[in-house]
């Protein structure tokens, strides 16, 4: 998760030109994986998040099968009090939402830090600790890329959609 403070300008009056009040907004930025019943597979649900919420969103990953359903892997960003109407909106509507990072699971007890995972990582999810050579797994950069669980020769990387 990113936070970060973004200057907006608000004139509630009309003042002369070289004066701006400025409102401090909190922003927000998250990875999150939503599930929605078939129903929902030929809506605009996210569209319905730009346009009513004000959100931006970079889509990750998708799978949509019409009788079944889909899932959607989405960073998704905008205004702290929008971001949380907007997931209240996917939640009320029945679509399941959740943190991405609840997806993405390593198993540290396989894990033999040999490192085949950190150059393959486009997202530079994993970092090597210089002095004991230990491999650590940051699942808040991690964007479900699946190419760590391919190059992994003792699979101790799992996502699970």
């Amino acid at each position: 998760m990113k936070k970060c403070k973004a200057l907006v300008r608000k004139n509630p009056y009309p003042t002369p030109p070289y004066i701006h009040l400025l409102e401090v907004v909190e922003m927000i930025s998250k990875r999150i994986v939503i599930h929605f019943p078939y129903q929902f597979a030929d809506q605009p649900i996210v569209y319905k998040l730009v346009k009513d919420y004000d959100l931006e969103f970079n889509i990750l990953k998708a799978y949509i099968t019409p009788e079944k359903g889909g899932l959607l892997v989405l960073e998704l960003s905008g205004e702290d009090k929008n971001y949380e109407q907007g997931i209240q909106y996917l939640k009320e509507a029945g679509v399941k939402v959740q943190p991405l990072s609840q997806d993405i699971i390593r198993n540290d007890r396989r894990c033999s830090h040999c490192g085949v995972c950190v150059p393959i990582c486009p997202a530079g999810a994993f970092m090597v600790e210089p002095l004991t050579r230990v491999v650590h797994f940051q699942d808040n950069k991690c964007i479900a890329c699946g190419l760590c669980v391919k190059a992994c020769p003792l699979r101790s990387m799992e996502i699970r959609f």
